[in-house]
């Protein structure tokens, strides 16, 4: 039975069911890998344009025409992504180049110097071993000829090849920025005509007295995946800075508790990022551990391994699946599938997709309806071959007139 006034609801016959649903799910899929690049640029500017619907209402909402609101919150949006790029870009471009040139000047020969510094370093570190009564240890020969060597090898050529590769990657970053332009301007579109989709589906599906419109839901699926994922930044970023804090007090890697709370920030960013996102985050700490203490980068990667288990296995399923209602297993096979169809876009696309599907599933489970393959007679036509009437028994005279 249906509410009064409630949606309509659409019964999908048993031979769509048998026959029409497999052939469009193949279509569909087979449309899906022909223009997988094309697909995936629309899902993504539709997440994209779903996520910032909600900003765009609050300012209409302020008395803000929709296309000047959309303009504010994407021209917002596009200067705080070009400033952060293009600084990261900038800062890894310099820091590279100075550090090339650094590890240039450490083995080549100065200009009217005969020893490098490397080769003072190597002379300074036996006379340390001298004076300490550790004359049989020799290094000297053997440190005098690896510097020699690796000045040999011309230590400029692979330093430039270095400095190299970080300006490509730096121009890929460009290129990357001109495909965000471009995905951008797709989800503007699609933002400026959602308030004309939802009323669409409203006027044909209209919505029940408990339950909201379609788009709305699928909103607020989304948003429940924002509030996750800044959860799940929180905890894992959190583990790192009190793990890396301790490492400093006790002395395991010394000086790390000043730096904790922003290397904690920096793993808490590169969580977003599915499975890597520890990872990632655990280059900085190494790379500190490695010049300061070099033994303590094998406590620092047990840390970060510990933190990559947990997070892969434990805290992000169950975090994740409470905020968008999905059970854990479903959460892991998603990044998983996500993963394998379309590599790491698609394991960052992976969550957003499945909390808007619940939302979709859940709407169309109220309105769509199958028609039941068991529980009604099937009207069937039976021929029935005429049965021969038996003949009469024989009964004798006297016993009839007795009867």
């Amino acid at each position: 039975m249906l509410e009064p006034g409630g949606p309509q609801t659409i019964q999908i016959p048993r031979w769509i069911q048998l026959v029409g649903l497999p052939l469009l799910l193949v279509l569909a899929w087979i449309l899906a890998t022909a223009a997988a690049h094309v697909v995936f640029v629309f899902i993504v500017a539709a997440v994209l344009a779903l996520l910032l619907d909600p900003l765009v209402r609050a300012l209409g909402r302020a008395r803000i025409p929709r296309g000047l609101a959309v303009a504010i919150v994407y021209l917002s949006f596009l200067g705080a992504l070009v400033v952060t790029l293009g600084a990261l870009a900038t800062v890894v471009v310099d820091q590279t180049k100075t550090a090339a040139n650094r590890v240039d000047e450490y083995f080549t020969r100065p200009a009217g110097r005969v020893p490098t510094p490397a080769d003072r370093d190597v002379d300074n570190f036996q006379g340390w071993l001298n004076r300490h009564h550790l004359r049989q240890v020799q290094v000297q020969e053997r440190g005098h000829r690896i510097v020699r060597q690796i000045r040999e090898k011309d230590i400029g050529r692979y330093t430039n090849r270095v400095v190299t590769f970080v300006e490509g990657a730096a121009i890929s970053v460009g290129k990357t920025l001109f495909a965000a332009v471009l995905l951008i301007v797709v989800s503007i579109y699609m933002l400026l005509d959602l308030p004309r989709l939802a009323a669409f589906i409203d006027r044909r599906f209209p919505p029940r007295r408990s339950s909201g419109s379609l788009v709305p839901r699928i909103e607020s699926a989304l948003a429940g995946y924002v509030r996750g994922q800044a959860l799940l930044s929180l905890i894992i970023g959190g583990s790192a800075g009190i793990g890396l804090w301790i490492f400093g007090v006790t002395g395991v890697l010394p000086g790390a508790e000043r730096w904790a709370l922003l290397f904690g920030a920096f793993v808490a960013v590169t969580e977003v990022v599915p499975y890597v996102g520890p990872w990632l985050g655990a280059i900085p700490p190494l790379v500190y551990a490695l010049v300061v203490h070099p033994l303590s980068v094998l406590w620092v990667a047990l840390l970060f391994l510990g933190i990559h288990q947990l997070e892969g296995h434990v805290v992000a399923p169950k975090v994740l699946g409470n905020a968008l209602r999905l059970h854990p297993l479903l959460v892991i096979f998603g990044l998983l599938a996500g993963g394998e169809i379309y590599g790491l876009p698609g394991a960052l696309l992976a969550l957003p997709l499945l909390a808007a599907g619940r939302a979709i599933w859940e709407f169309a489970g109220e309105r769509v309806r199958f028609e039941q393959w068991r529980g009604g007679p099937v009207p069937v036509e039976v021929e029935l071959e005429p049965q021969p009437v038996p003949p009469a028994p024989d009964v004798h005279p006297l016993e009839r007139t007795a009867s």
